[in-house]
């Protein structure tokens, strides 16, 4: 039987009809960024307009299936990092939200789509990488993503408090570890990740689906909402999910990341 290959598309290239080809041929590279960003406000609108826990579990399952939709386009290795990274994921949502508090849903909960929409942010990440613009301009991109993250902290730090009455310390104190990031090998991933998880952000603080504290629960420190470099946070998931995914047993999954290719396997997501 003839073996279909398939791309980044959502069509098999074997498959894909002639004009179709040459329709999405400049787009193809980027149609799940250009989903990603389009599904992000339209999910996080419904969200706000739900108002039940169970009409709200009905988004988690069609984000469920949206992922599993996806990874399918993805080779093995980018597969499990996605759902390594939905694990990681879920066990630091329920602390920060549920136990430590510095941030809260609409219902008190998590809800149901958050783990699934992690695996789906990350994912853009890891497909950003490897586009023809991220390939031609990573560097800049990483740029461009640091002088954001910078920008944004000193706006926390000495223009929104005059503003809105709101400091932002939480946020700047992430720049360092950002910084950090960015001098790394797989810096394009993580600007990627940052733009991306900064957009999430930001609709879903002005929607209304979580807030951030005022002050963070124990240590007391002014937050924004959200705070200023909080993707860093987003970045360390990233980097945990990467890590666990070099350490896996050869026999526990279907494919293994050799330690040796993980720099390979930050900056291409596959090796």
């Amino acid at each position: 039987m003839r073996q279909i290959k398939w791309s980044m598309a959502w069509t098999p290239t074997s498959v894909r009809p002639p004009w179709l080809a040459r329709l999405i041929g400049p787009f193809s590279p980027y149609l799940y960024q250009y989903f990603l960003l389009g599904l992000i406000p339209l999910a996080l609108y419904l969200d706000v307009h739900t108002r039940s826990i169970g009409q709200q579990n009905l988004l988690g399952v069609g984000a469920l299936g949206i992922l599993i939709f996806w990874t399918r386009f993805s080779p093995p290795s980018e597969r499990r990092q996605v759902w390594i990274m939905v694990g990681v994921a879920t066990c630091v949502e329920i602390w920060s939200s549920l136990i430590w508090g510095a941030y809260r849903y609409r219902f008190g909960n998590v809800p149901l789509f958050v783990p699934w929409g992690h695996g789906l942010v990350y994912l853009f990440a890891l497909r950003a990488a490897r586009t023809p613009l991220f390939q031609r301009h990573g560097h800049v991109a990483k740029w461009l993503a640091l002088s954001f993250a910078t920008g944004w902290a000193i706006f926390g730090l000495f223009i929104e408090p005059r503003l809105i009455g709101r400091l932002d310390v939480f946020g700047a104190l992430w720049l360092p570890i950002f910084i950090w990031f960015m001098r790394k090998p797989s810096a394009p991933v993580f600007a990627a990740a940052f733009f991306i998880t900064s957009y999430l952000e930001l609709w879903g603080t002005h929607f209304g689906n979580w807030a951030w504290q005022v002050y963070t629960p124990l240590s007391h420190i002014a937050d924004g909402n959200p705070p200023s470099v909080i993707s860093s946070g987003y970045c360390l998931m990233d980097f945990i999910s990467l890590s666990v995914a070099t350490s896996i047993p050869d026999g526990f999954l279907r494919s293994r990341i050799p330690l040796s290719r993980f720099r390979a396997a930050e900056s291409q997501s596959s090796p």
